[in-house]
């Protein structure tokens, strides 16, 4: 049987870090991985999320992005208030030291932007045109003149009419849409009653917590196995319970949590950062 510091490796919460689209979302769950079962668990895993909580502090300055700001002052909360004395001074002056190099950082970027020379707008909305929804957030964060074409209204509704066909012909007769708000409330809204988005699941047949896509496990052997079938969905605390000693069939239960909280849940649907 694996040992809690072999479950707590399974997640690579370490490796997932250091990608810029997944940072918000895995310092939240770190953060309550902290919050939930951080006392519970063996010094040796409780080594592992010290060190994971201070490579995210110190990735900070690499994000540059108001999602990671906000990710990270969600996860020094949980430092205050779970960390002994000696590991929450250390991991306060990292964080301390990230803020400062991300301010010597963004003031950097924003002078290499006035020297360097631009695309033209219409030129980035032609190449954003050919994003997938997540690259074209992602994109917005990267600097001004991304973040001002990435917004272009235009965009936006020729990405409504892509995955919204069926509503897109009454909308398209008003005037004054912000297709932007519009496409984030379809999306929410039709994602509270189907699971499509990529982000962590259970899956039964490696009984390993996985990093899937449109909820079905990323290893052919157990696509083969269920058939296709989805992995299911599972709560921060369900998270803490496999690294504890691993989820049992009646640990799992999709009536435990409302829709709305599924759909938000950490480790089943990541927020998207429109």
């Amino acid at each position: 049987m694996a040992t809690p510091m072999e479950r707590y490796k399974k997640l690579f919460v370490g490796e997932a870090l250091s990608e810029i689209h997944r940072y918000p979302l895995v310092s939240q769950e770190l953060s309550s991985i902290l919050k939930l079962g951080y006392r519970r668990f063996p010094k040796n895993v409780q080594a592992l999320i010290f060190q994971d909580t201070l490579t995210a502090f110190r990735l900070l300055p690499d994000m540059q992005t108001s999602a990671a700001v906000s990710a990270a002052q969600l996860l020094l909360k949980s430092v205050e208030a779970v960390l002994p004395k000696q590991k929450r001074n250390l991991a306060i002056a990292e964080l301390k030291h990230s803020k400062v190099a991300m301010k010597r950082h963004s003031k950097t970027r924003e002078e290499e932007e006035l020297d360097s020379p631009q695309l033209p707008e219409d030129v980035l909305r032609h190449i954003f045109s050919f994003l997938d929804v997540a690259s074209l957030v992602s994109a917005a964060q990267v600097c001004r003149s991304w973040n001002l074409a990435a917004y272009d209204n235009n965009l936006w509704q020729k990405k409504y009419d892509l995955l919204f066909k069926d509503s897109s012909q009454s909308l398209t007769q008003k005037t004054d849409i912000d297709w932007r708000e519009t496409f984030k409330n379809s999306y929410i809204a039709e994602n509270l009653s189907k699971a499509l988005r990529s982000t962590w699941g259970y899956c039964w047949y490696c009984d390993s917590i996985v990093w899937h896509n449109s909820l079905r496990c990323p290893k052919e052997q157990c696509r083969l196995k269920s058939g296709g079938k989805l992995v299911d969905h599972i709560s921060t605390q369900q998270v803490v319970e496999y690294i504890m000693g691993g989820l049992q069939s009646n640990t799992y239960s999709s009536e435990s949590e409302s829709d709305e909280e599924s759909v938000y849940g950490l480790w089943a649907y990541p927020k998207l950062a429109f």
